[in-house]
């Protein structure tokens, strides 16, 4: 859902450069293990409990490495080395939130979509709730996401103040250094359950993306057996209990 990769052609390049490719399916299979990265900073798809990695994102990758067969391992990274580092056979797959953008297609496969979402806008004033409201404020997004893009594309808006984690710009809006925050729908339904009393309110919501898993550039039969063991999953019902632990609600794409 949430981000746009914004050095796409830096990504690119190092595919081309990197001479050692991405594990295919059948090596990893032989293997027996997948390494799988994600950023741990984005409850409640990804984060960390304790020194657990754990949220809906993680749930679901963990029930599909499981389904292919196979044991897997995580690594947690700053948001913006994920996609690069699929580029630099890091790791076999990262689950992020990434939504799918033509943009990241030039750089990496994605499997089909794990969730549909989108930016909503979130304020501490009630005159602050539309695309409209926000001429002339001061709106904080995370760097290197699809919020930055489309609140750079709203009319009138002061500036966009960039912040290295999703939380960051969430305490900017707290401390009132900025008017408002664009962030996930599903975030921000989270944070309204747990700080009911911060005073924040949700409005209306910019955009709406499809947000999937992706591999490296190519890689589609490590693709395809995602995709496959996902459908399954959903199929059985398994998806829809994970959704319903984090969201009490259905948050797969219809």
């Amino acid at each position: 859902m949430k981000k746009i990769f914004a050095t796409v052609a830096t990504a690119v390049a190092l595919c081309a450069a990197v001479s050692v490719q991405a594990r295919p399916f059948d090596a990893i299979q032989k293997a027996g293990s997948i390494n799988m990265g994600s950023e741990g900073q984005y409850a409640p798809f990804n984060f960390f409990k304790g020194k657990t990695l754990t949220g809906y994102e993680i749930d679901v990758a963990e029930a599909v490495a499981k389904k292919m067969g196979l044991k897997y391992e995580w690594k947690a990274v700053g948001f913006d080395a994920l996609l690069t580092g699929l580029a630099q056979d890091r790791w076999d797959l990262v689950i992020a939130s990434h939504g799918i953008t033509p943009e990241r297609e030039k750089a990496v496969t994605f499997t089909v979509p794990h969730y549909c979402s989108g930016g909503q806008i979130v304020s501490l004033s009630p005159s602050i709730k539309t695309a409209a409201d926000l001429a002339g404020k001061v709106v904080a997004v995370q760097t290197g996401t699809s919020y930055l893009d489309h609140v750079k594309k709203v009319p009138g808006v002061k500036e966009v103040k960039n912040f290295p984690t999703d939380e960051a710009a969430r305490a900017a809006l707290g401390s009132k250094r900025v008017d408002a925050w664009v962030t996930d729908r599903f975030v921000a339904k989270e944070m309204l359950s747990k700080t009911p009393k911060a005073g924040f309110i949700t409005g209306d919501m910019l955009f709406i993306e499809q947000v999937a898993a992706a591999v490296s550039k190519g890689n589609t039969g490590l693709a395809d057996a995602y995709n496959k063991a996902f459908n399954e999953l959903k199929a059985d019902g398994t998806i829809g209990k994970i959704s319903q632990k984090y969201f009490q609600e259905d948050v797969t794409c219809k």
